[in-house]
C-alpha cells in the first residue's frame, strides 16, 4: 500500500481550528462531527496538505488546507472496495456489479465521491440518482483501445460511471482517453492542461 497522502484520500483528523476564520458554518459543524475531509490536486506550502470539506448539500463544498501532522487516520479509495455492503441503490448495485472486472484488469482501483464518502463513513450521502465515479491507477499507459472497451462494459451497468485515470503525472478523465479528441485535459497540482500522452515525461516538461 502507497504510503503518500495522494488525491482522493479521505483523512480524520482537521478540527474547527484549523478552518479560516470566513470558513462557512457548515464546514465547522462536519469537523465537530468528526466528518473526513478529501485530498484535492493543489500546491499547498510544506507540512500542509490541500483538502476539501463537503456538507449535506451538492453546493456545500470548501477548499482548505490541513496541517499534515494533524491526520489521524487516512483510507484510500482502493481500501472502500475490499468490502461492499447489500445495497438497492443503483450506484451500489453498479459497484457491486463492476468489482469482478474491475479486479481483473490487475491495476489498483477504487471508488471516490458520494458512494465512497457513504462507504467510509456509513453517512447517507449516496441517492437513486448519484453517479459512480471510480479511480483507476495506470502508472504505465494504458493504451486508447483498452479504454474503449473499459468504457464499453463500465456503460452496461445501471447507472453512470465515471472513471479518473491516475497517471504518474496527474488524472484524466477515461472518457476523453476513450474519445477521439487528438488531446485530453491533464489535471494535476499546478492546475490542468490539454496533453496527447500524460504518460510522455518528455510531453509534459517540454
Amino acid at each position: 500500500m502507497h504510503n503518500t497522502t495522494r488525491p482522493h484520500d479521505l483523512l480524520w483528523g482537521m478540527t474547527p481550528a484549523q478552518l479560516p476564520a470566513d470558513a462557512p458554518d457548515w464546514a465547522h459543524e462536519v469537523l465537530i462531527a468528526g466528518q473526513p475531509v478529501v485530498v484535492r490536486r493543489a500546491m499547498v506550502a510544506s507540512g500542509q496538505l490541500a483538502v476539501g470539506l463537503r456538507g449535506s448539500s451538492r453546493d456545500q463544498r470548501y477548499a482548505s488546507v490541513m496541517p499534515a501532522c494533524a491526520v489521524l487516520r487516512k483510507v484510500r479509495p482502493e481500501q472502500l472496495v475490499e468490502r461492499l455492503p447489500v445495497s438497492d441503490l443503483p450506484s451500489l448495485l453498479a459497484l457491486k456489479q463492476l468489482k469482478p472486472n474491475m479486479d481483473a484488469l490487475g491495476l489498483c482501483w477504487g471508488v471516490t465521491g458520494s458512494v465512497g464518502f457513504q462507504l467510509a463513513t456509513g453517512l447517507p450521502t449516496v441517492h437513486a440518482d448519484s453517479d459512480l465515479d471510480l479511480l483507476l491507477r495506470t502508472p504505465i499507459e494504458l493504451p486508447r483501445h483498452k479504454a474503449c472497451s473499459l468504457l464499453r462494459w463500465l456503460d452496461e451497468t445501471g447507472c453512470r460511471v465515471d472513471v479518473q485515470l491516475e497517471t504518474p503525472s496527474g488524472a484524466i478523465a477515461l472518457r476523453e482517453w476513450a474519445g477521439s479528441a487528438r488531446r485530453v485535459l491533464l489535471k494535476c497540482g499546478t492546475g490542468a492542461r490539454l496533453v496527447e500522452n500524460p504518460w510522455d515525461q518528455a510531453e509534459l516538461v517540454a
